[in-house]
């Protein structure tokens, strides 16, 4: 029996469920493979990447939906998806970004509409619905943090996450919601050994004349794909990247430096130790292979046991 890719469920003999082609579009019955290799789309990311306002370490390509013709299509202008491929060097990163991005919707962190799907040589690629595009030519402002906090993206790194909270005060409409839904994120990145979020991981929004947290992107355990070598934190808390405690997270930097009180501390604590065992059900559905589910779990494990104690 095959399962989805949208959604990790049984479908039988297809290759998508119908829940999860409802969630892409109302007008999908089926979606077919993507008509490009992972090699292929890496091709293409190359050319198009001084074209495309979208860049980064991960190739990728702008896309459309088209429903009529049941498939993605690659666009270099007013795409509405995101589609990443396989990485040549790190294995099954679309596979981990998918079911991070899974397990912090169920933490109840913002994320947009992403899945897995199917390309034309058989492997996965993942996909993700641009949060700033309401049609083609219509986007809402958004800037990331590297912007905001005026360094070039060379500089991502070259910052702190106790400066972070001083642009969430200066640009936020409501600065304490956003300071909440902030500090949830880096306690959710911590647990699952995303150690790569620098300042163009986060971004504000602008919507309903609010200004906001975008909905959380780039979750991934990258902590598992770089090994002994990786840090904790992309930018430094408390002058340093790694060996990061419960006091340094949550009194230091949720409490001292973030401004939260103790209940809202503790109820961000216990969302987030409450939706453990759904975690681990979602690992264990996930398309990630058996190695890579046991070294996530471990990961999540350990910094469970460090968090929560």
């Amino acid at each position: 029996m095959n399962k989805c890719p949208l959604t990790y469920q049984p479908c039988g003999d297809r290759k998508y469920s119908s829940e999860g082609l409802r969630k892409l579009s109302r007008y999908l019955d089926d979606l077919h493979d993507f008509p490009y290799s992972a090699f292929e789309i890496r091709q293409t990311a190359a050319i198009n990447m001084k074209k495309m306002s979208i860049q980064g370490v991960q190739p990728k390509v702008s896309a459309l939906l088209n429903t009529k013709k049941q498939t993605f299509e690659i666009v270099e202008a007013g795409g509405l998806f995101i589609i990443k491929p396989q990485h040549d060097h790190f294995p099954q990163m679309p596979e981990n970004e998918d079911l991070t991005m899974k397990m912090a919707a169920l933490a109840g962190i913002e994320t947009p509409l992403h899945g897995l799907i199917w390309c034309s040589d058989g492997t996965l690629s993942y996909f993700i619905k641009r949060f700033d595009r309401i049609e083609k030519k219509n986007k809402l402002p958004l800037e990331d943090f590297g912007q905001l906090a005026q360094l070039p993206p060379e500089q991502k790194y070259d910052y702190t996450l106790e400066k972070t909270v001083k642009i969430i005060e200066t640009y936020c409409t409501f600065p304490v919601i956003e300071k909440r839904h902030f500090f949830k994120r880096i306690l959710f990145s911590f647990l699952t050994g995303n150690e790569d979020m620098h300042l163009k991981n986060f971004s504000l929004i602008t919507r309903n004349n609010r200004v906001e947290l975008s909905p959380a992107y780039d979750l991934l355990n990258s902590t598992m794909l770089l090994g002994p070598q990786a840090e904790e934190s992309a930018l430094m808390l408390a002058g340093k990247r790694k060996n990061l405690s419960k006091r340094d997270l949550v009194d230091y930097f949720g409490g001292e430096k973030s401004g939260l009180n103790s209940s809202v501390l503790d109820a961000v604590l216990l969302e987030l130790s409450n939706a453990i065992p759904q975690w681990e059900i979602l690992i264990e559905q996930s398309f990630l292979n058996e190695n890579a589910r046991n070294a996530f779990r471990d990961i999540l494990k350990k910094r469970s046991e460090r968090l929560f104690g």
